[in-house]
């Protein structure tokens, strides 16, 4: 099993690597936070610096928050929520920057499964965007597999690998916006901190692009 979530984690570390070289490799610092309140209650926080370089170049800076209801503990959860994204684009072929602020609102389901070793988390999340001048409805739907390597179930003091696939559908009528596809190392440091390094490819329409990730996970009761 160590083997072979190591094989998987790398094959896609070097796929993304491989298949995305139509620009410089970018890097996300990824902050997750969710603290539990009064029994069945969830207050979510994240932020995440973009980077298009390995840091200092901002490509886009996104803080979200939402409150969210365990419907069965810890695996079926729904959530509201709301985000501020700063974006700073460049201006084709300049280096001029424009600043371009949006709004978003958010409702999601989430839901977890154990199937032996193999640790699953699926994700529906539709957004409504307030963007200046235009709003928009996305649907995402996020499907996330940890693996534990260093011991049999995930824990204190382990190493895990991790992936994902994330796909992004407009409701208009050009469905397909965005495709994200991750791969990772991960340790979970105690039973409320894990930390993840890893790659991700992001595929749209005429372009895709890599990213490196640094992400902290934060679960702690309030």
């Amino acid at each position: 099993m160590k083997r072979f979530a190591s094989l998987v984690v790398l094959g896609l570390l070097l796929q993304i690597v491989g298949n995305a070289q139509t620009s410089p490799t970018g890097n996300w610092l990824i902050y997750f936070g969710n603290q539990s309140f009064k029994k069945d209650w969830i207050w979510t926080n994240e932020i995440q610096h973009r980077n298009y370089n390995a840091f200092g170049d901002l490509e886009q800076l996104l803080i979200r928050t939402g409150i969210g209801k365990n419907l069965t503990p810890g695996n079926n959860n729904l959530l509201l929520g709301v985000g501020y994204i700063q974006s700073e684009p460049y201006t084709t072929g300049t280096n001029i920057k424009t600043k371009q602020i949006e709004w978003r609102t958010y409702q999601q389901f989430l839901t977890k499964q154990n199937i032996g070793r193999l640790y699953l988390q699926h994700r529906y999340r539709l957004e409504e965007r307030f963007i200046p001048d235009n709003f928009k409805v996305r649907f995402r739907y996020f499907l996330g597999l940890n693996i534990p390597v260093s011991k049999k179930e995930m824990g204190a003091k382990t190493w895990y690998a991790s992936m994902y696939n994330e796909i992004f559908m407009h409701t208009t009528s050009t469905l397909f916006d965005r495709n994200r596809v991750y791969g990772a190392i991960g340790y979970q440091v105690g039973p409320s901190i894990k930390l993840e390094l890893g790659l991700m490819q992001q595929i749209q329409q005429n372009k895709s692009r890599t990213q490196f990730q640094l992400v902290v996970f934060n679960n702690l009761p309030l």
